[in-house]
């Protein structure tokens, strides 16, 4: 929260694989996990942040082996539940890759509820039941089951992923999604 001077709100943390994020429409509406290790602040109090005011999105991605990146956005905000929770980020800048491009205008999708583009697949089922705005299954998913160092020898698809930093067989070790005007 004190990067770059500070200010941010931190919506989503992953580091140890402590919390499931296998879960329902409902728990990531409502959030889980804890403060100050792992967890999701909730898809109804994300809308209710962004839509008060203009929010920028930054993410610091951690790798294996100690290397940092990250990816911010001018613009960011996430619609109510009506419309899905549907995601709209845009204004890159970084050196991780605009692995969200593919997210953008899409709905949230959970184990329980499918809202992605795909009617013959089920995104959040086939890659490991956690919620994220699927704009296609094959892409960066940071909120997939925690794999820990399998490299990049961990399954296709799976895992905490940023496929234009690492690809689509490495897991990350940690993420954090933050929020500021």
């Amino acid at each position: 929260m004190d990067d770059e001077g500070g200010g941010w709100t931190v919506i989503q943390r992953r580091q140890d694989g402590s919390v499931p994020f296998n879960r329902t429409w409902e728990e990531y509406k409502l959030g889980f996990g804890n403060k100050n290790g792992e967890y999701w602040l909730g898809n109804d109090n994300t809308h209710l942040l962004t839509t008060r005011k203009s929010y920028k999105l930054k993410i610091v991605l951690d790798d294996w082996s100690g290397a940092t990146k990250f990816a911010e956005y001018s613009t960011f905000w996430v619609s109510g539940e009506g419309d899905g929770y549907r995601l709209h980020v845009s204004g890159y800048s970084g050196n991780a890759g605009d692995s969200m491009a593919y997210s953008n205008g899409h709905r949230f999708s959970t184990v329980d509820r499918d809202n992605d583009a795909y009617s013959s697949t089920h995104c959040s089922q086939a890659r490991g039941q956690g919620g994220w705005w699927f704009g296609g299954c094959s892409f960066s998913y940071l909120n997939g089951r925690y794999l820990g160092n399998c490299g990049s020898s961990c399954p296709r698809l799976q895992g905490v992923l940023w496929v234009h930093w690492r690809g689509l067989r490495y897991s990350l070790k940690s993420v954090t999604m933050k929020i500021r005007p």
